[in-house]
């Protein structure tokens, strides 16, 4: 009798469940045929809607791996695919896997993992965007609401998500996988834009308006396929200085030179997109990575080394017959236009803001400042830093309240890597928050920590590094040669 119970109710749940879906995907329908797509299309898109809906409901864990995949190919997808708005998909995507946990019965997910300050700040910080709705500057809703997404949503969504689905030690070898691969694919795209050339999709893209800025003295800043080549660099030498960090660690030697290389490909593909800021991603994960080996005679030839390369750049020619080491050079110069530039808008914002200590309001300048905020005080100044940005829009006790989270989250990481015992387990951690320390620093000249990939790169790296001190056992190597190198790491 019980088992015919518990049989209804497993029954009534899938019901449910299918009921939830079929009605999302009628909704999605109707957004599909409100925006023009034809019959056809839609017909053609449907069974691929539906088995997406049903996976994030069946297997959120899955339906979260895709998604993770999905945020690299927005851009480029928005850029060949002309109409829909791919970008909305990703929201749709975590709200799916939202509801696949919510709704499942197999009790598989634990929502007492949500209990920590990391969930706590993402939402703090959620609050406090919502609370900008408020602005006495009386910004725009729509420019609110689609700033809103990439300034908090994202990141109060997929932390406490990569909480319940990225539960076992493996988790982070399949999350640095995918995220290696993918940028190494990445790298090798943006080799064929630069040696091959761009398609025809991509050339109307920068004969949009993206030419300007992609195109220098008849040279391609490369993009692949990311937002833009700025994206494109910094996550590049995100995944770079990441792959380089596990590279040195105690892994087999077949992993060391596998590391290796996709470093040293995504170091070029930082290169190739003409971004002087992610330089500083170097200077971030590597001083990082330095700091905490915990060994005084690498901190000392990596300091050397580092001081070495920066001397190069700065006080020598070397490399000057190269278009992206002269332009990587040019980030070293104090006098240079595109700097003093972004100084004198900065102080434009600081007169405008002097008496506004919330900000302008979430969405008032940048992208959605022009569309939705046009002929606001502000929304013609380009941000460039997401620094100011931040201090832009949610002024100054804003911006401190921003910068102490993320100073907080990377003080803390850095204190649970520190005690990790598991050598093997205390590399890969680093390697995770070396590349988003990195990313931490480039966004100080780009808009970087809340876009697509680096922020999803970014959330699910904290999370993991907030979970590792369950998963922190001397006894468990991922093999025996490796467990042979952490016993000479040590």
């Amino acid at each position: 009798m019980e088992q015919n119970q518990f049989y209804t109710s497993t029954q009534n749940s899938k019901g449910n469940l299918l009921l939830l879906g079929s009605l999302l995907v009628a909704i999605f329908a109707g957004w599909l045929i409100t925006k023009g797509i034809a019959t056809g299309i839609l017909l053609s898109l449907m069974p691929f809607v539906i088995g997406f809906v049903i996976l994030f409901f069946l297997q959120p864990r899955a339906g979260f791996i895709v998604f993770v995949v999905y945020c690299f190919a927005v851009p480029g997808l928005g850029r060949h695919i002309e109409g829909p708005q791919f970008g909305l998909g990703q929201d749709g995507m975590l709200l799916l896997a939202w509801l696949g946990i919510i709704f499942n019965r197999s009790n598989r997910f634990r929502y007492r993992h949500l209990k920590n300050d990391l969930v706590w700040l993402a939402i703090v910080w959620f609050i406090i965007t919502v609370l900008q709705i408020g602005n006495p500057e009386r910004p725009s809703l729509i420019g609110w609401f689609y700033e809103m997404r990439s300034a908090t949503l994202y990141w109060v969504l997929s932390v406490p998500l990569a909480f319940m689905v990225f539960n076992k030690k493996s988790d982070i070898d399949l999350f640095l996988n995918i995220i290696i691969i993918i940028s190494v694919a990445g790298a090798l795209y943006g080799v064929k834009q630069l040696f091959i050339g761009t398609n025809a999709a991509e050339n109307r893209w920068l004969e949009a308006g993206a030419k300007k800025t992609h195109i220098l003295f008849k040279k391609l800043r490369v993009f692949s396929f990311y937002t833009e080549a700025g994206q494109f660099g910094a996550s590049q030498a995100q995944i770079a200085i990441l792959a380089i960090i596990l590279a040195v660690g105690p892994h087999t030697k077949l992993k060391k030179m596998l590391y290796l290389a996709a470093g040293l490909i995504c170091f070029y593909g930082m290169l190739i997109s003409g971004t002087r800021g992610a330089l500083f991603a170097f200077v971030g994960g590597g001083f990082l990575f330095l700091a905490l080996s915990g060994k005084l005679k690498i901190l000392i030839i990596g300091a050397m080394l580092g001081m070495g390369f920066f001397g190069v750049l700065k006080y020598t020619s070397i490399g000057s017959g190269n278009e992206q080491i002269v332009r990587l050079r040019s980030s070293l110069d104090p006098n240079d236009p595109s700097l003093m530039t972004r100084l004198n808008n900065q102080k434009v914002l600081s007169s405008y803001l002097s008496t506004r200590p919330f900000g302008a309001g979430v969405g008032t300048l940048g992208m959605w400042g022009m569309l939705y905020n046009r002929g606001g005080a502000i929304s013609s100044i380009p941000p460039d830093s997401l620094y100011v940005k931040v201090w832009a829009m949610y002024g100054i006790i804003g911006f401190i309240i921003w910068f102490g989270i993320m100073l907080y989250i990377t003080g803390k990481a850095s204190g649970i890597i520190w005690k990790t015992r598991d050598p093997v387990l205390r590399n890969k951690l680093t390697a995770l928050l070396g590349g988003a320390t990195g990313i931490l620093l480039c966004s100080y000249g780009n808009e970087v920590l809340n876009q697509m990939p680096s922020s999803i790169i970014v959330y699910v790296s904290w999370a993991l590094i907030w979970m590792s001190p369950r998963w922190d056992t001397l006894q468990h190597a991922s093999s025996s040669e490796e467990q042979k190198c952490a016993v000479l790491a040590n």
